[in-house]
């Protein structure tokens, strides 16, 4: 992690929004975390006794903190462009919030666990709805099942055309070969214009 605060090179004349997004316990913080360059901003809090019964943690272990806004980091792509990660919560309560954070995103990152992918329908229905492109990122860490590729897109109903990646978001390297995968997909979609 990175010790102070870390600026911007004076070269950098774009940003990029990109949501990192998903259910609730699939590892969005993780993967910001993973990713930012610089100490990212996390708004995670306790369970409460007031989630009991509203957040199912069914198959998430010793999970006891959620994210209750946003979490934030950042990425300098090349030395005139900066990407800047917006990690939404979760949860169907913090929907409105949710659309806030989508507003200018370029795209969007689903993060997905194998064990519970029926838990992403909502997430992908209001990216399609919104019309932000995205990738699934399988989170695959130890304990998760293996699924052949065709049988995960046919168990989440996405198009071909949609990116299905897999990384371990708690590793560096596999959440970088994630990003770089999903930063090509939108160049090759003349979605991104990477500059030089």
């Amino acid at each position: 992690m990175p010790a102070g605060p870390q600026y911007l090179p004076s070269s950098v004349r774009g940003a990029v929004k990109i949501l990192v997004t998903g259910p609730f316990g699939v590892g969005k913080t993780t993967l910001v975390g993973s990713l930012s360059e610089i100490t990212p901003l996390r708004t995670e809090e306790d369970m409460t006794a007031a989630s009991t019964g509203v957040d199912d943690l069914t198959g998430l272990g010793g999970k006891t903190t959620t994210t209750v806004a946003l979490d934030f980091g950042r990425i300098t792509l090349n030395s005139r462009l900066a990407l800047y990660l917006f990690g939404t919560p979760g949860q169907q309560r913090f929907q409105p919030l949710w659309e806030d954070l989508s507003r200018g995103a370029l795209g969007a990152i689903v993060m997905v666990d194998p064990r519970r992918l029926n838990d992403s329908f909502d997430v992908l229905g209001r990216l399609e709805e919104q019309g932000i492109p995205f990738a699934v990122a399988v989170n695959t860490f130890p304990g998760t099942p293996s699924y052949p590729e065709e049988q995960l897109r046919s168990a989440l109903d996405v198009l071909p055309d949609v990116p299905l990646l897999f990384c371990d978001a708690r590793d560096r390297r596999q959440s970088y070969d994630l990003l770089i995968d999903f930063v090509d997909h939108l160049h090759r979609s003349s979605l991104l214009e990477l500059g030089g």
